[in-house]
């Protein structure tokens, strides 16, 4: 639900003398079409300092590495490095970490004043492997990281520091001497200037400190539109280059509106990694939205690596490339003509403040980079079962009758679902933790209605708190002091969907237990087990803030928001979904949607992709949107299907169902003003098309719940690019239209108007892939033309996978707890095939007390087992195997089931000659024991 919505007549009455400014830019915002303005958000050149270091060129580095400061340890080395401009020292940090990995820290020797470190995001302080010295001249020195292959380097004048495999150099920071680090220092226009300061202004060097402050505007003080930022610390920026011999495609460092594939920024801005409410953002550009990951992996098909910038201030990124813009004929030319020049990607980072501290993830392969970042920040979080189902969700159900009519709708029209959600107007007056008591007079009737039929409910918590003295948590948070502070010391105040709010400060630990605790049922009053949690505006969105957010001179105690803005929304989940875990006494999963994400936001639940439109594009760039997340540790990602603004077309909107029933998070939602769309009013030829598609989901439901479990256990994607899975064939390094889910289901939704087909790339030389809904055999390494109709999904299940599925679709996952799995064996070129069976109780921790079932299928020598995986774990299931469906598969003579006692009995099947697919009916055994089916 966004920052800007048309219906803000329904705000809270205006008080005050802010209220007039409040209407006129909500006036403002709200007039005319529907789109981002852009003249409400920076662009580089209206932020100082990416101004400033944008204005560095490359070239060579004023920064010298003294090596007669180098101290080495068992765990690290440090070096002093100096500018030579200024003769300001920085202290080099240089950590070899378990898992081929490397961590760099840069800060100054001796800062006026500390400088920000980011905490509570990685999940403990990761091990360190010894060092040790290869060699050291005047020049530089070399280390090995354990092998004697791997290396890195640090040249000493200009420093520079490459990171090598054998004669190949993986990475390289600082080689084209953009590393900057803006020291802390007294105002130069101030009187109190320590003595040594004093002394020192002789130094040419203060001099030219001193010039360049009087020369260069922002730095001590910076006036966006009629905002200024006081900048009580100065100048604090940093920036450090990384060079990427060999790479051309790189990936990552969400949250943009763009291709997979991330693009060169030479003729335009970085890409802007600061969390804002965006209204209606555009795509295909460089600007910041909702959330920020810094994070980016390159991946060439020798090799994949990843750049872990653990900084929480504004960012920006830029990307170069010598290919880039050449054009076929250009590179074909320079291949005739013997061009040696080595392919190479140039990425540049500039933080506002903080300090240098990157983890270099050096793979080798995909796989492994995402081993290293989930060593760092941890896995994405195991949901509850029915979480991965469908939500149904608009701006606003209006009552407790609304609720109950759109409950009963799905039943009528036979769709399943498990969520129904409520936005901000089920609130008493947008007081968050409260109900409208005349639409929600009776909220736990309400949820136990919902309960009766195992479904469930989520409801908006936002954290701007209406400030209002007959509110208990606005009273509660006031009287401890919990809200952060303005640059005088009061109360930080802005304008959100209550008019004047609070913004708790959620870096302080004792603020998140406090605000977890508000959600204990003795607490918040109307709630129940089956009630979670949707944290929306919690960039934090600020109506009437410079770019519609917290002024940056704000303070969180010792610090200032400039310093922390990008860990606002992670911290407002973290404390959401303990309070949930808390409420349970510990034994709950908990569900919390986020819109504001940083890295680590993983850990804590699920995110989508904030307030899109009801157009094609939009449904279109959702795919590589969530492909990016998921690159970067965040799966549990979704976009609001039929868009959010606007009214799709009956096409578009059946096509979206289509689209999000195979991205991980399935939530359809709208805006106020949009007509309403649950999926049954759109005439009966619709409403079955969404009804199949979403019926679809609810098989694979087995499935999706097994790619979750293994991304909490991996941290590997769920819905992954191609590249992943086949790192060594460049044709899929660019593919953005299609995807895969887990390894064995490739996905290619039809996101063009009018569609009558799509062309799919079916990756692998030596693969067959198999159209789940026609059981058609294709070669991989091949772009299949499929035609389409409006009843088309292209979906192909991977030859030499095994995956479960659940078919009595019924009213909710819930219900479905103890139905038959039926088992879609693909075999491969080799007539071999293997999967997994994962069960446990779908809703509480006991996984971690080892209850579950994961079993491991396999196909070889015409026989289909079942073999335990978890011999430690102890869990019993109702549900049983109910049908074997084989495809690619010859005739048997006969067909014999032996269990794990030694019975035996033959079964009974049919076989389809004209598609090699051989059904074998009514197995019965147990889904959680031992048991082999043999082919005669």
């Amino acid at each position: 639900m966004g920052g800007v919505k048309r219906s803000i007549i329904k705000m809270a009455t205006f008080t005050g003398s802010m209220a007039p400014v409040l209407v006129l830019w909500l006036a403002m915002s709200l007039s005319g079409t529907w789109a981002v303005d852009k003249g409400n958000f920076k662009t580089c050149d209206q932020s100082a300092f990416c101004k400033r270091q944008r204005a560095l060129k490359p070239g060579d580095s004023p920064y010298r590495a003294l090596l007669e400061t180098m101290e080495l340890t068992n765990t690290r080395l440090t070096l002093q490095l100096i500018n030579d401009n200024n003769k300001v020292r920085l202290l080099l940090e240089l950590y070899r970490l378990q898992g081929n990995m490397t961590r760099v820290k840069i800060n100054e020797l001796k800062p006026l004043k500390p400088r920000f470190e980011v905490p509570d995001v990685l999940i403990t302080e990761p091990s360190t492997e010894p060092l040790s010295l290869l060699s050291q001249d005047e020049n530089g020195v070399v280390l090995s990281l354990g092998t004697e292959s791997q290396r890195v380097i640090i040249s000493a004048r200009p420093f520079r520091l490459d990171i090598m495999e054998g004669p190949e150099v993986l990475m390289s920071l600082n080689s084209r001497g953009l590393l900057a680090f803006e020291h802390l220092r007294m105002r130069k226009d101030t009187q109190a200037e320590p003595e040594g300061e004093k002394k020192e202004e002789a130094d040419p060097a203060n001099q030219a400190e001193k010039e360049e402050e009087e020369k260069v505007d922002g730095m001590w003080e910076e006036t966006f539109k009629s905002h200024s930022d006081s900048k009580p610390n100065g100048p604090s920026a940093i920036s450090l280059d990384f060079s990427l011999p060999g790479v051309e495609h790189v990936y990552g460092i969400p949250e943009h509106a763009d291709t997979l594939r991330l693009k060169t920024t030479d003729n335009g801005d970085p890409y802007r990694l600061y969390n804002l409410d965006v209204f209606q953002y555009e795509l295909y550009n460089p600007m910041a939205l909702y959330g920020a990951v810094p994070v980016m992996l390159a991946h060439k098909a020798q090799r994949t690596t990843g750049i872990f910038w653990l900084n929480a201030a504004e960012t920006w990124v830029d990307i170069s490339s010598n290919t880039a813009g050449k054009t076929v004929f250009g590179k074909m030319l320079d291949y005739v003509q013997g061009s040696s020049e080595t392919p190479q990607t140039d990425v540049r980072w500039i933080s506002e403040s903080g300090i240098i501290d990157v983890f270099i993830m050096l793979g080798p392969t995909p796989k492994d980079v995402f081993s290293q970042y989930a060593s760092l920040t941890g896995t994405q979080s195991f949901p509850p079962l029915a979480a991965v189902g469908y939500h149904q969700c608009r701006w606003n159900y209006n009552d407790q009758e609304d609720v109950a009519s759109v409950d009963a709708g799905f039943d009528e029209h036979d769709i399943p679902y498990d969520y129904i959600w409520l936005d901000i107007e089920h609130t008493d007056g947008k007081r968050y933790f409260t109900w409208d008591s005349h639409k929600f007079a009776s909220p736990k009737e309400m949820l136990q209605a919902l309960e009766d039929k195992k479904r469930k409910m989520v409801a908006i918590v936002d954290p701007h708190i209406k400030v209002d003295s007959n509110y208990k948590i606005h009273n509660e948070i006031r009287n401890k002091g919990f809200y952060i502070k303005n640059k005088d010391g009061g109360d930080y105040e802005g304008w959100c969907w209550p008019g004047s709010a609070g913004y708790p400060d959620f870096t302080r630990p004792d603020m998140r237990a406090w605000w977890a605790s508000m959600f204990a049922y003795d607490q918040y009053e109307g709630t129940a087990e089956n009630l979670y949690t949707w944290n929306d505006m919690n960039e934090p969105s600020v109506f009437n803030g410079p770019e519609v957010t917290m002024h940056k001179d704000a303070v969180h105690g010792a610090w200032e928001h400039r310093d922390v803005h990008n860990l606002y929304g992670l911290y407002v989940q973290m404390a959401t979904a303990e309070g949930q875990i808390q409420r349970s006494g510990g034994v709950e999963r908990p569900f919390v949607l986020t819109r504001a994400f940083f890295a680590g936001s993983q850990r804590y639940g699920a995110v989508w992709t904030g307030d899109n439109a009801a157009e094609w594009d939009h449904l279109k760039v959702s795919i590589p949107m969530c492909l990016s997340l998921g690159l970067v540790g965040i799966s549990f990602c979704g976009a609001d299907v039929g868009g959010f603004f606007k009214s799709p077309s009956t096409e578009l909107l059946v096509r979206w169902y289509q689209t999000g029933a195979y991205q991980p998070f399935f939530r359809a939602h709208a805006h106020l003003d949009t007509p309403r769309r649950e999926p049954w009013l759109f005439g009966p030829e619709n409403t079955a098309l969404i009804r199949d598609v979403v019926r679809q989901r609810y098989t694979l439901l087995p499935y999706w719940y097994q790619q979750f479990y293994h991304a909490y256990r991996t941290g590997e994607p769920i819905m992954r690019p191609l590249w992943v899975e086949y790192p060594q064939d460049p044709a899929t390094f660019a593919l953005d239209d299609e995807f895969l889910i887990g390894k064995d289901l490739l996905v290619h939704p039809v996101t063009e108007e009018g569609a009558r087909g799509v062309t799919a790339y079916l990756p692998g030389k030596d693969q067959v892939w198999f159209d789940v809904h026609t059981f058609q055999k294709h070669n991989g390494a091949q772009s299949l033309y499929i035609p389409v109709t409006m009843s088309s999904i292209p979906v192909f299940q991977r030859g030499g996978s095994i995956i479960p599925r659940k078919m009595r679709v019924r009213r909710s996952s819930s219900c479905m707890t103890h139905d038959p799995y039926t088992l879609y064996v693909a075999l491969n070129l080799q007539r071999t095939a293997e999967g997994e069976l994962y069960i446990d109780d779908g809703h509480t921790f006991n996984y971690e007390k080892k209850e579950f079932i994961h079993r491991r299928l396999s196909f070889a020598k015409n026989m289909l087992s079942s073999v335990n995986l978890a011999t430690d774990a102890e869990f019993s299931t109702g549900s049983w195997i109910e049908r074997i469906v084989i495809l690619g598969a010859s005739k048997p003579s006969k067909v014999t089931l032996k269990t794990a006692d030694g019975q035996e009995s033959q079964l009974e099947f049919d076989f389809d000659a004209s598609m090699s697919v051989l059904t074998l009916r009514k197995p019965g055994v147990n889904a959680g024991l031992d048991w082999n089916v043999m082919l005669q």
